[in-house]
């Protein structure tokens, strides 16, 4: 009697309800509404969405969009994060990150990965070094920036004449001549393990994109992460990078996925456009209790200015549970 006398007494004197401080009880005393709004679950209703600085950047849709705009647009139209594209860093020393850094955060916006590009898949035993050499200067960028997680490939052949001829033939890439791509699975393996103690040190995962090369197939990026067994690789899954069959191999690489790309084609592809039904890619990653960011990738023609808001209002209402 006398905590409720008590209770009363604030009440009244901060001119407020004692109903409006029944939601400051303890557990056993909350209300039966307050108890029935929380989720029994207690996980979130939505996936994070962020905006990629590609979806600016990529194929020369914005040639002087630098990441500064990016976050200016990523904050503009709602995004929860961005993902920095490595690439697109005209200057990559320390200071510039720390501002792009402090422009995100300003924004109420987090840095919530990096992708990167590297390549493993080369006999040539040097170049595979200096592309270790080059992930852990990526490594330590993106620990710099605050980012959790950076996105690597498995590199490709090299055999095509461009990246139009790659697409032309659906990703697939024959192998230099006296190789297959079992000489090229322990190459890979043997890189992304040289990378784990860097990874580990500054507290930055590494994520494996089915991004071409060893990566086209979902076996392949299973059978890398897999081998590699370390809590600091796992998988990055491209909505956008599985040509036929999609959501079968969606559905096979999700176990490992901890980042999420989604691929939009406003306006027509520039390779290719994928009808993407995505209330089913949904169903799939929330089959298996994916929380993490979906990271927009716009990769159509039409002007990113419309085609971003567009592909984000999709995205929120399809990945809202």
């Amino acid at each position: 009697m006398q905590k409720q006398n008590r209770r009363k007494f604030l009440a009244s004197a901060a001119g407020i309800s004692a109903a409006a401080l029944s939601g400051y009880s303890t557990p056993s005393m909350a209300t039966e509404n307050t108890a029935s709004a929380t989720p029994a679950s207690g996980h979130r209703k939505s996936n994070p969405i962020c905006m990629s600085t590609y979806s600016f950047y990529s194929f020369y849709k914005a040639k002087n969009a630098n990441i500064f705009d990016c976050i200016d647009y990523a904050a503009k139209f709602g995004f929860d994060g961005v993902e920095v594209l490595e690439l697109q860093m005209e200057d990559p020393s320390n200071k510039k990150l720390s501002k792009i850094k402090k422009h995100a955060f300003l924004h109420g916006l987090q840095i919530s990965g990096m992708s990167t590009h590297q390549t493993f898949c080369t006999p040539d035993k040097e170049k595979r070094q200096k592309n270790i050499e080059k992930t852990t200067t990526s490594i330590i960028r993106a620990a710099n920036l605050g980012a959790p997680i950076i996105r690597i490939n498995t590199g490709r052949w090299g055999t095509s004449k461009s990246f139009t001829d790659l697409m032309n033939n659906r990703g697939i890439e024959p192998p230099l001549p006296g190789y297959t791509d079992e000489d090229a699975y322990p190459w890979v393996i043997e890189a992304i393990e040289k990378l784990l103690p860097a990874a580990e040190k500054y507290g930055v995962m590494l994520g494996l994109e089915n991004h071409w090369g060893l990566g086209t197939t979902p076996e392949g990026v299973n059978r890398i992460v897999k081998a590699v067994n370390s809590p600091w690789l796992k998988a990055v899954m491209d909505t956008g990078n599985f040509l036929e069959n999609p959501y079968q191999k969606i559905e096979t690489i999700m176990p490992d996925t901890v980042f999420v790309q989604a691929k939009t084609y406003y306006g027509g592809g520039t390779w290719y456009t994928l009808d993407l039904d995505y209330p089913r890619i949904a169903k799939i990653i929330r089959k298996h209790n994916y929380k993490g960011f979906i990271s927009l990738e716009f990769e159509g023609k039409e002007n990113a200015e419309t085609a971003v808001p567009k592909s984000l209002a999709m995205l929120r209402k399809t990945f809202t549970y």
